[in-house]
């Protein structure tokens, strides 16, 4: 059932504890025994809870007295003054329900996965010539999917030694089409040149079905096969064809080896496992696909301590699996209670079977402790490192003279040359160090800019991040308003910037500039801020280290976001400004007349002649070329 068929909160005031219970009463009567979905609100119609029910009079009538309750539940029955309610054909539907709007709502009372990152795929594509690439996002393209790697590291060291083996090409449709001799790739021994017929479609068919069978786990039986070949070779004296050969074994034993422990018995699984301490909890997933480790990811979920172990094992499969495919068998550390429930939720999300299980003995048993061992010693790693971050955000506060340690730390950095393909950035740390999800850059729009104008891009900057910020939270309630903001520069830059905040009446922000000292060298930072003179922190001092690992990191963004755009701009034509071209029409076009030049030099008749392109584009493109627009 789609979310947006769910009625908007109408909340109601609670005006003391005992309302709670007396709102969640008034609304047994009106509920059905049908499963659902329920949502608890706040007084200003936030969600504090969501969750399904197989039968919704029965649970949300759980919550109509305070008694019988954690000190968690009691505060959220206290703090409800509205629910709203989904039914739903099935109790299924109910739970992929819920982990959905867990997703969208991010309740305060549910168990939050936080760091949901899409992973890597290697995926062929469907085609005469296939094209094997990595692939990170939705399923859109047609072709075999083959995943999920835990990094894009993996996947990139895979693809290296996969080019060596197989010999397929990684090149874009438009180089594709357009090459007129072998590139660099053949010449390393990585393509197999199929853009220039230095193949047949047969025996590319046959590297693409090699390939797909390796990637399938049928390695052993690929790997003979081209051991005969390269025996036949070697016997009738071909030994350049038998090098050949034995360089594609030797790439795919290098996969084979980079993927770490490779189970025997285990063809297709995901292995959960959960560790906490606490209000602390590290989850840790292993990916095992065609009987191959492909990586593994920790995850730090925002839990209660009050939770239960299944509870939150619970949570964290309904969020995790929301948007990705599961595998065949989902092997569990902690048994949880709708144990079949979730299994015919994933099933429903796979089109097939999926098995859930909390094994208790031979090789599956000896995964799971390998994932709890590892959930361990990360959970250790992370409260080590929030704690030294703690150290690290109050040694700022106490060298910036501010009250308490900052919460939430934004650095802004601007990347240009000489004012083109201007870009600024943002960069976000706290407490749990860098958040990266909150990163964010700025294309800057220079018609109001002279080049170069560093002020001018700072202002603008932080004028579209902060007035955003007023617009949308003038209240300050979520955690996206930052308690001190660093800029990557001096004097100037710093007065561009409380000149922003202040026409936007925003005064409590710590501000601050780093610059670098009169030679440049690390260590020598000058530090500027509103209303005082110039300081510098000890050569040593950690909070310096800090806001250099702050500043860097700024500096990377920025640079890599500039180069980005900078690549964009240099791979663009007048092709991309003609409205109507898309990346077919533009494919057909350079495939036919071989540049963007030879299209705006075309005839009319010419242009009428190329594939997918009608009459009326034709006039439109000729127009746009011969100054008629």
């Amino acid at each position: 059932m789609p979310i947006s068929d769910a009625p908007e909160p109408a909340p109601q005031v609670a005006a003391s504890p005992a309302a709670g219970p007396a709102i969640i009463r008034r609304c047994l009567a009106a509920l059905s025994d049908g499963p659902g979905v329920y949502r608890m609100l706040d007084a200003k119609g936030a969600a504090l809870y969501v969750g399904k029910a197989r039968s919704l009079r029965k649970r949300v009538a759980a919550y109509a007295k305070l008694s019988g309750h954690t000190n968690r539940i009691q505060r959220m029955i206290a703090a409800t003054a509205a629910m709203e309610f989904i039914s739903t054909a099935t109790e299924t539907e109910a739970l992929l329900l819920e982990a959905n709007l867990i997703k969208r709502l991010k309740p305060r009372y549910n168990v939050l996965l936080r760091d949901d990152k899409s992973f890597a795929h290697i995926l062929i594509e469907d085609g005469p010539w296939p094209l094997m690439r990595k692939h990170r996002g939705a399923r859109r393209e047609k072709g075999r999917y083959f995943g999920p790697f835990a990094s894009a590291g993996a996947v990139n060291r895979t693809l290296n030694q996969m080019q060596k083996a197989f010999l397929l090409r990684t090149c874009s449709e438009s180089v594709f089409q357009n090459r007129t001799r072998p590139c660099l790739l053949y010449q390393i021994k990585r393509c197999c040149a199929p853009c220039v017929g230095h193949v047949t479609p047969g025996d590319y068919a046959a590297l693409v079905e090699d390939a797909t069978r390796f990637l399938d786990g049928r390695s052993t039986r690929v790997q003979g096969e081209l051991a005969a070949r390269m025996a036949e070779a070697s016997s009738a004296l071909e030994f350049e064809r038998a090098v050949v050969y034995r360089d594609r074994i030797r790439a795919m034993a290098h996969v084979q080896g980079h993927q770490g422990v490779n189970p025997r018995n285990t063809a297709e699984a995901d292995v959960v496992a959960l560790h906490r301490e606490g209000a602390q909890a590290c989850v840790q997933v292993f990916f095992f696909r065609s009987h191959q480790n492909w990586g593994n990811r920790a995850y730090f979920p925002r839990i209660s301590a009050e939770a239960g172990d299944g509870e939150i094992m619970e949570a964290f499969l309904g969020q995790f699996y929301e948007q990705r495919v599961p595998p065949r068998l989902v092997l569990l550390s902690h048994p949880i209670g709708n144990r079949p429930l979730l299994a015919e939720a994933l099933g429903t999300l796979a089109g097939r079977r999926v098995m859930v299980a909390v094994p208790q003995r031979g090789e599956k048993r000896e995964l799971v402790e390998h994932a709890v061992r590892n959930a361990r010693e990360a959970l250790g790693r992370k409260l080590a490192e929030s704690a030294s971050q703690a150290r690290l955000l109050a040694g700022l506060a106490e060298a910036f003279g501010l009250d308490q340690p900052p919460r939430r730390i934004e650095v802004y950095d601007n990347s240009h040359i000489q004012g083109a393909h201007a870009v600024g950035a943002m960069i976000v740390a706290g407490p749990d160090g860098f958040q990266r999800s909150q990163y964010r850059k700025f294309n800057i729009k220079g018609a109001e800019l002279s080049p170069g104008d560093d002020f001018g891009m700072m202002r603008q900057v932080l004028t579209r991040r902060f007035q955003r910020l007023v617009k949308g939270d003038p209240d300050r309630e979520s955690a996206a308003w930052p308690d001190l903001v660093l800029i990557d520069g001096g004097a100037g830059q710093v007065s561009a910037a409380a000149a922003v905040l202040a026409d936007l009446g925003i005064e409590d922000i710590a501000l601050f500039g780093v610059a670098k000292g009169v030679e440049r060298d690390a260590g020598k930072e000058r530090f500027h801020a509103p209303g005082r003179r110039p300081f510098a922190l000890a050569f040593r001092s950690p909070s310096l280290y800090f806001v250099q690992r702050l500043r860097d990191e700024a500096h990377r963004f920025a640079i890599g976001a500039h180069r980005a755009k900078r690549a964009k701009a240099a791979g663009a034509t007048p092709l991309d400004e003609v409205p109507g071209i898309g990346p077919a029409r533009k494919r057909a076009l350079l495939a036919h007349f071989g540049s963007a030049k030879a299209v705006g030099r075309a005839g009319l008749t010419d242009l009428k002649l190329v594939g997918g392109i009608s009459a009326t584009m034709a006039e439109t493109i000729h127009a746009f070329f011969h100054g008629e627009r």
